[in-house]
């Protein structure tokens, strides 16, 4: 699939550490996906409400196992496109979450941090991919990006990170594509309404993920993803347990080759 908006973007996303992607998904998948997030966040809300180390209030860890509907990110080609340029062919989810703001209040998120704790210069290890399934505004916590600051270790401090952060504002249905080491944070969410979106970190194929994708999804979904899909989540790098998941023919291999 041709991208042509791929090469402006990446260009942008490259030299500040973010960038705007528009229409990533339809607005049938987002409705779908909008509502099933919100049931997930009501059933979490629920089940750990009353838990004190319950310190994600709003946020959903991998709400794929809530409904397969979020399965469709990772097959989506316009996604992919721009995931692979960031990283490679071969990256891989280390961890996914909601990103909703609840109403009047914020969350986790709300600090100045970065998602990855490396800096290697010229090469880095994760992305982030934040998926609106609302349009952000200014007065519902859209996030603080600070501009070309992936590659510092030091954390700014809130008067140099206020007076130069950028708020990019997608629609319902845009992404914002970022180095997982550029600072950022959610804002204050001011409405009287949740503001819903997704939020992915990819990291690259050698990587340990934050949760064992496959083992969590299931065998099922080898036979109803595309081959992308799989990739991405893991099910192409798993290792064996045994000599007999080893010795096996290549095709059967459960870390294929070629995989970075």
């Amino acid at each position: 699939m041709t991208i042509e908006d791929l090469p402006p973007k990446m260009e942008e996303y490259f030299r500040e550490g973010f960038v705007l992607v528009e229409n990533v998904l339809t607005a049938g998948q987002v409705e779908a996906m909008r509502t099933a997030l919100a049931a997930a966040i009501a059933a979490q809300d629920r089940a750990w409400g009353d838990n004190p180390h319950y310190i994600d209030a709003g946020m959903v860890h991998n709400p794929m196992v809530h409904d397969p509907v979020f399965l469709e990110i990772f097959s989506n080609d316009r996604i992919n496109g721009f995931l692979e340029a960031a990283l490679d062919e071969h990256c891989i989810l280390y961890a996914c979450t909601s990103s909703s703001m609840p109403p009047h209040g914020t969350n986790y998120s709300g600090r100045i941090h970065v998602d990855c704790p490396r800096v290697i210069p010229g090469y880095p290890t994760n992305i982030g991919f934040l998926i609106a399934f609302d349009d952000f505004t200014r007065e519902n916590g859209a996030t603080y990006f600070l501009p070309r600051s992936f590659e510092r270790t030091d954390p700014p401090d809130d008067a140099e990170f206020f007076d130069n952060a950028a708020r990019p504002l997608p629609r319902a249905g845009d992404a914002i594509l970022f180095n997982a080491r550029t600072w950022h944070m959610g804002g204050q969410n001011k409405t009287d309404r949740y503001r819903h979106a997704f939020t992915m970190n990819v990291c690259r194929s050698y990587m340990r993920q934050r949760f064992d994708y496959p083992r969590l999804l299931g065998e099922g979904l080898l036979e109803t993803l595309d081959e992308r899909a799989l990739k991405r989540l893991g099910y192409r790098v798993r290792v064996p347990v045994d000599l007999d998941e080893y010795y096996v023919p290549p095709e059967q291999r459960l870390y294929l080759g070629g995989q970075g």
